[in-house]
């Protein structure tokens, strides 16, 4: 695994549109990971780091919300784009309620697309990083204390 690539997990039950994106994503350098529900995006969470999932809302089975909020409970740290064809203003709202990074329509220009998964990347990692210092002046603090007497 590289750890500069932005990790990324496709989740929709259009096995075409979850192929084409995929396929253009990784040209594009990513590491793609693609699910056809969402329970397979959540045993795949389990066991892949992650850094942003694509998450469609209507979808057989677990719904994109449901799923989303199985992410929130066990995997705090991943960014959730939700990517619907159906957009409504409940689902938005839940979606944003539940902590998504964003909500958007299909079609949805590539392009855009990629913006957005860059953005919430960043967002993502500069969280691991104030996270990674405020842990480190926690332990130097904690040694200082403890060198004082």
């Amino acid at each position: 695994m590289n750890e500069d690539k932005t990790r990324v997990l496709l989740v929709d039950d259009e096995e075409d549109f979850r192929n084409t994106l995929s396929k253009r994503l990784k040209e594009r350098g990513y590491e793609v990971h693609t699910a056809g529900s969402g329970s397979a995006a959540l045993a795949i969470l389990d066991t892949v780091p992650l850094d942003v999932v694509v998450l469609d809302i209507r979808m057989p089975g677990m719904s994109g919300i449901e799923t989303l909020g199985e992410i929130r409970a066990k995997h705090l740290g991943v960014e959730v784009l939700l990517l619907t064809g159906h957009a409504d203003v409940p689902s938005a709202v839940e979606g944003m309620r539940l902590g998504a990074f964003d909500y958007m329509m299909k079609p949805y220009e590539f392009e855009g697309l990629l913006g957005k998964i860059n953005e919430a990347t960043t967002v993502k990692r500069d969280r691991e990083e104030r996270i990674r210092k405020a842990e480190e002046r926690a332990q130097l603090d904690k040694v200082q204390k403890t060198s004082w007497f």
